[in-house]
């Protein structure tokens, strides 16, 4: 077996560096800019351990020469000597970061790490010039000059303040960076929040403080809305936010803002900001966040997330998928907080994060650990309450009932809400799922006012249970008329004393298999065929039932087309009735209105002392 070591042409790797790093040619900006904030952080570390002068101002200049076709970097870094130059700019991936913080043991605060961030300049210059001066005492000026190629050159160079000059001689077909407004856009896109002062060409910046750096109690109301305005100028205000400041196992930091929701939001849309100790990354931060907290905006920072080379997206390994736990934990405990310390404003604002907490539960079993005591509903009676506030106990059984969304005014939930029923009204498709989890999680047993119809609602003192001479009751002999006016031998149909006159039936449906029959809808788009079993509930204390079945003999015609009425209307309130079935009960209504005005004429006709 031999062994061997792998080469690599410099003459080869270049052009790659040059052509494929980079996802976008404005990054070497980022680049010499993050270069310049880490060689002043270096000067003052060194500094503060008494091993270099006082630096001077912390600031980074860039300047435009049109004439020259040239573009300036300029810091009052730490500089570089001869050896250094060697070291640093001719060794293609060695890291000067990297190396000052193994020497001086430093936790890594600093911007770069992979030693091919000044590289990036090739792609927009010809050639570029290093003129610098290093804080270590008699050490002449250097310039270094190179055009891109595997040649470079070191010489002697005039510069008196200790410091660095990057001098880009741009290509003839970079010229746009020769205008200062495209320059001033990219600067303010990677820049806004740099820790040291970025100038162009005298005018600062970084004019924005990055808020998130603080503590929260160092924060006020103000403070949060303020920032968020200078992230999304055209937004409203936002209703919630989150400040994240987690030191162990990870170091991260950000601000996550609950925008108020509007119907015709973009949940593709990249909203929160990716940075890394300060220097923007990405819009697009999804890898970082669970896909439940993609409506959420703001800006996430963190030196722990692995970047590619290029420093332009985040690599998803371990590190990730437990940063984006550790933040879903901040989400849910501030939420909690919330809750527990100002219940109204968490229900004032609940529009803000009901998809957050209701997508988490559904997705993050951790997620729905944390946030079940949160989920709150609407009642039909106006009120917010959380699922344990809606249990009744029902035969053994945790119960809760519930209505769709726009249903809360039928007379049936008004009857439950007159019993002291609340009930709960699904707003969402995604209620339906979560009502599903909720049954099996937690042993819950979610029945739709229709479902089956409660005892409550029922009035024993007005049932029709005297027998007539076949031994048959009232009641019995009510339900046998709707069973042959309407002839649907699928369809059950019983008799009973409703607590409410108002309704002169009810229609129930299997829950099961209408919740079966909904979802096949939803997911194809198509209204499915399946019926769900249903029984018809006839209320004998309706005034119109009663009078229905005294007029049954006499005018058979009408008290059976008035049957048939009665049960179309009550499909059309439960919405069970098809395009065909709703043609049929137009010209049925429009029969028996005309026979009952006919009938009240005849009997105008024939004068009140005729009228029986």
């Amino acid at each position: 077996m031999r062994n061997g070591n792998l080469s690599i042409h410099s003459e080869n790797i270049l052009p790659i560096i040059k052509k494929w790093l980079y996802s976008e040619k404005d990054i070497f900006v980022r680049e010499l800019v993050s270069n310049a904030a880490d060689a002043i952080q270096k000067l003052s570390i060194l500094h503060a351990k008494g091993e270099a002068s006082a630096p001077h101002e912390p600031r980074i200049d860039i300047s435009i020469d049109k004439e020259k076709k040239t573009l300036t970097f300029s810091d009052t870094g730490l500089g570089l000597d001869e050896e250094e130059a060697e070291t640093f700019l001719a060794q293609i991936a060695f890291s000067g970061a990297e190396e000052f913080i193994k020497t001086y043991q430093l936790n890594d605060t600093f911007i770069g790490h992979f030693g091919l961030g000044f590289f990036s300049v090739f792609m927009v210059a010809d050639h570029v010039e290093v003129l610098s001066r290093s804080y270590k005492p008699n050490k002449k000026a250097i310039i270094w000059k190179s055009d891109g190629s595997t040649s470079y050159t070191i010489d002697e160079g005039q510069r008196e303040e200790v410091g660095t000059d990057i001098i880009l001689h741009l290509s003839p077909d970079q010229e746009e960076y020769l205008e200062e407004s495209t320059l001033s856009t990219i600067l303010q896109r990677f820049c806004a929040f740099f820790p040291t002062a970025v100038y162009l060409h005298g005018k600062k910046i970084n004019t924005h403080h990055a808020l998130w750096q603080k503590r929260p109690s160092e924060c006020t109301d103000a403070d949060y809305k303020s920032f968020y305005t200078t992230l999304y100028p055209f937004e409203e205000p936002p209703l919630f936010w989150v400040h994240i400041n987690v030191d162990y196992p990870f170091h991260v930091q950000g601000l996550l803002y609950f925008p108020r929701i509007r119907k015709e939001i973009e949940l593709s849309k990249d909203h929160v900001k990716l940075f890394c100790n300060r220097v923007f990354v990405s819009d697009n931060a999804k890898d970082i966040l669970p896909e439940y907290l993609v409506l959420l905006r703001g800006v996430l920072d963190s030196p722990d997330i692995p970047l590619n080379v290029s420093r332009s997206h985040l690599q998803v390994d371990s590190t990730v998928r437990q940063l984006a736990q550790h933040i879903s934990k901040k989400v849910a405990d501030a939420l909690s907080a919330l809750f527990k310390n100002d219940r109204p404003r968490f229900e004032a604002c609940w529009d803000a994060y009901e998809l957050v907490v209701k997508f988490g539960m559904l997705q993050d079993q951790k997620f729905y650990e944390r946030a079940n005591s949160l989920l709150i509903w609407k009642t039909a009676s106006s009120h917010w309450k959380t699922t344990e506030e809606l249990l009744q106990e029902k035969e053994g059984k945790k119960t809760i009932v519930y209505c769709e969304g726009g249903q809360e005014r039928s007379s049936l939930v008004t009857a439950y809400t007159s019993k002291g029923i609340d009930v709960a009204v699904l707003t969402s498709p995604i209620d339906h799922p979560l009502m599903t989890k909720l049954e099996r999680e937690e042993g819950i047993d979610f029945r739709r006012v229709d479902a089956t119809l409660d005892t409550t609602l029922l009035d024993a003192s007005k049932e029709k249970t005297v027998l007539d001479a076949s031994g048959r009751t009232e009641g019995a002999k009510i339900a046998d008329f709707f069973r042959t006016a309407i002839g649907d031998q699928s369809l059950t149909i019983d008799a009973k004393s409703l607590d409410i006159q108002s309704l002169p039936a009810v229609m129930t449906l299997a829950e099961e298999e209408r919740r079966f029959r909904d979802y096949m809808t939803r997911v194809s788009g198509q209204p499915h065929a399946l019926k769900p079993k249903a029984s018809l509930i006839i209320n004998t204390n309706s005034p119109l039932v009663q009078a229905l079945y005294k007029v049954h003999t006499t005018h058979p015609k009408l008290a059976h087309d008035v049957a048939l009425y009665i049960w179309d209307v009550t499909r059309l309130s439960h919405k069970e009735m098809s395009h065909d079935e709703l043609q049929a009960f137009t010209d049925r209504s429009t029969r028996v209105v005309e026979e009952l005005v006919c009938a009240t004429a005849r009997t105008e006709d024939k004068g009140p002392e005729k009228t029986v």
